[in-house]
């Protein structure tokens, strides 16, 4: 039996007096994460249009996600094993994060069939059927090697109505104790530690968020995280969820928010307790012409940046900021150059992380509530 259960460290280093905001740190087998943190999203190994060299050295990511669903049908686990895991497989030297699938397979309603056992459905590539269930989740993560795994569980949708979400989470909590058995008696493949973290689900019934997040707290894993929000509520049931379910889970282990989201969403959760975030907008939003920037939300395809030589952001927090001018972006997505989508997703992705730094680096100073209602409004702006 593997013995490890918490094998990576979480310290909380100081927490904001006007709101709950906390500044942590979060030491794993491939280095160590400076929360509140945001994850950029890896997919399929990688992070979408942008080199692995620029998501580590200009991005300043310090932990990315993995997704495996993805992985799982490609390149697939053999390939994985061989190749020693994704760390070797995509040349990144941080840490990972893998979730377990369920939320893809959850977007993909039409395709799948859900029971206690677990979850069969079609792959979206070629329609062949596979199932998930939580004992080889935690088999196919210990294959892709991530530093943090997440448990199989049921992402419902909204709205959703009472009696499901509780049949939903009964199943969830079901998956959570047979993924802990599956990874208490199976070991890592590539010889460090890997942690697993529990997911709180209850849709947006407060008795049910109540009730997940007592029993995942009871489980003492190494961080804990909340799932089912940011799939179509109101942002500010969303916040109050958060919240609920913060003052649940314990304060000496990271709390991640999954799927969140706008850098607004992002501050609001870091001010109810949140530590990890990760999200596509960035990268999405970015091979789309949208741009975050300190002083609002810029389509870099209208015709009024045509002839603005101005860099992109004036805070100039990228050397994309530094090098580019919105006209020539502009131009790049006018003419369809591939070069446009990259520029504009290494400077979201390093907007959302300077976002989080900047948020912890005002935890420390004591200013975070004033900067993050000086920010907010900014953050809206569609300039």
């Amino acid at each position: 039996m593997w013995t490890f259960w918490n094998t990576m460290e979480f310290k909380l280093l100081h927490t904001d007096k006007k709101t709950k905001a906390r500044a942590g740190q979060i030491t794993t087998a491939h280095g160590v994460i400076e929360t509140p943190i945001f994850m950029p999203v890896g997919t399929a190994g990688s992070v979408k249009a942008i080199h692995m060299k620029d998501v580590r050295d200009d991005a300043k990511a310090q932990i990315i996600l993995g997704n495996t669903y993805h992985l799982f049908l490609r390149p697939g686990l053999e390939i994985l094993r061989e190749a020693g895991g994704l760390h070797r497989f995509n040349g990144w030297d941080r840490p990972i994060l893998t979730d377990s699938g369920g939320y893809q397979v959850y977007s993909l309603s039409k395709r799948r069939k859900l029971s206690r056992k677990g979850v069969v459905f079609q792959s979206h590539i070629d329609g062949s059927y596979h199932e998930f269930t939580p004992e080889n989740v935690i088999d196919t993560q210990r294959a892709i090697g991530a530093d943090t795994m997440m448990v199989l569980d049921e992402c419902t949708p909204y709205p959703c109505d009472y009696e499901y979400a509780q049949q939903s989470l009964e199943i969830t909590h079901h998956w959570l104790d047979r993924c802990i058995a599956q990874y208490q008696n199976t070991a890592p493949l590539y010889g460090y530690s890997q942690s697993l973290y529990p997911i709180v689900q209850g849709s947006t019934y407060k008795d049910l968020r109540i009730k997940s997040a007592e029993y995942v707290a009871s489980k003492n894993a190494g961080g804990n995280a909340i799932g089912g929000l940011a799939v179509g509520e109101p942002h500010d049931v969303m916040y109050e969820m958060t919240e609920l379910v913060c003052g649940i889970l314990p304060e000496d282990k990271p709390r991640y928010l999954m799927g969140v989201g706008t850098p607004v969403n992002i501050l609001e959760s870091i001010a109810a307790g949140i530590d990890q975030f990760d999200c596509v907008m960035p990268t999405r939003n970015g091979r789309n012409g949208m741009l975050f920037t300190q002083e609002g939300i810029i389509n870099i395809k209208n015709k009024k940046w045509e002839n603005d030589f101005s860099v992109i952001d004036p805070a100039g927090i990228s050397f994309v900021d530094k090098q580019y001018t919105k006209a020539y972006l502009r131009h790049l997505f006018a003419s369809r150059e591939i070069l446009g989508g990259m520029i504009a997703s290494l400077h979201n992705v390093r907007f959302y992380l300077w976002l989080v730094e900047e948020a912890r680096r005002k935890i420390f100073e004591g200013t975070f509530a004033e900067w993050k209602e000086k920010m907010i409004p900014r953050l809206k702006t569609r300039l």
